[in-house]
């Protein structure tokens, strides 16, 4: 089968431009409790961005190979799925564990369907598995970088449980996609304060939950706007990982601050996740006006993917990126 090998190579502006190739390597034998998917597309994520650069090698036991979501059919039985990985998405055919894979929607074709995982667990599983009911009717929710695949899924799936949602993005031309995913306020975090924003329309301490994958630069803010035992939720650190901030105000608010990841957890988590997910959010991707939605930026061959990398690397993307293996 072939498979993506992506490189930086120097020059060319900041941190350099990509290059890809195709290889050849052998179909995977799945082990028990996996399932041989022949892969239809797969979802391009700043976690392969950092695996490229050498700082975030797959979880033992997964694949070197990148990739951490694909959708495609089950080889022995032609099922329609999509699947969570730990590594291996991008490639002609991934071995998945059985418990990560569940069926792509019946609305959604298969190379949309390749953006929902990654995107969409996150958002689950840092707003509602771990949720302790503070994403509900009448309580605010804050995303950053809200016209990413992850920012775009979350604000849909913090609608979807009754709370408002303010939204962030550093272009003032995605603004649009913040509110057409369902954002309350879409703020352009590169032209205004956001917390000065988000206190002028809803009042102070109004947000009971922030997903930040931001970071250093967003936290002051975050703590700012935090109404008393919010949490914040850490899950990247694109705007840097080495923070000042006032202890002081994280004891008066009482507040939960807490880092995330997804593709660290063991198997016997991420099923279990995914089994939460099926049984109660799946079905809203076929739920018509209301429901969810995988908004995709854009999809490309695996002969242009060092592109598909360049465009996430330089922020141009509305939704996910996605690389579209052909008929499978």
């Amino acid at each position: 089968m072939k498979f993506l090998h992506v490189t930086e190579q120097p020059g060319g502006g900041r941190g350099g431009r990509y290059a890809a190739s195709l290889r050849e390597t052998a179909i995977p034998v799945p082990e028990q409790g996996e399932v041989l998917i022949r892969v239809a597309a797969s979802g391009v994520n700043r976690a392969d961005l950092s695996q490229i650069a050498g700082r975030y090698p797959p979880p033992p036991g997964e694949s070197e190979i990148l990739g951490m979501e694909a959708s495609g059919t089950v080889d022995d039985t032609g099922e329609r799925v999509c699947a969570l990985l730990g590594g291996g998405g991008h490639a002609e055919y991934v071995a998945a564990p059985a418990g990560q894979v569940f069926p792509a929607p019946a609305h959604v074709d298969l190379v949309a369907a390749a953006g929902i995982p990654e995107a969409f667990l996150t958002a689950f599983v840092n707003l509602v598995v771990e949720g302790r009911g503070d994403v509900a009717p009448g309580r605010g929710v804050l995303v950053h970088a809200g016209a990413s695949g992850v920012g775009l899924a979350a604000i849909q799936v913090a609608k979807l449980c009754g709370a408002r949602v303010a939204a962030t993005t550093r272009t003032a031309a995605k603004l649009g996609a913040l509110a057409a995913a369902g954002a309350d306020l879409a703020i352009d975090a590169g032209g205004t304060d956001f917390a000065a924003e988000i206190e002028g329309r809803w009042g102070r301490d109004a947000v009971d939950v922030v997903l930040d994958p931001i970071g250093a630069t967003s936290l002051p803010g975050d703590l700012r706007v935090l109404a008393p035992g919010g949490r914040v939720v850490v899950i990247a650190t694109m705007g840097g990982a080495v923070v000042e901030t006032d202890l002081g105000l994280l004891m008066r608010k009482r507040a939960r601050l807490v880092g995330s990841t997804l593709r660290s957890r063991s198997r016997v988590e991420k099923a279990a996740i995914v089994a939460r997910f099926r049984e109660e959010l799946l079905s809203s991707f076929d739920a018509g006006k209301g429901g969810l939605r995988v908004t995709v930026d854009s999809a490309f061959p695996p002969a242009r993917a060092a592109e598909a990398f360049q465009r996430l690397r330089e922020n141009r993307n509305v939704g996910k990126i996605v690389i579209a293996w052909g008929d499978r």
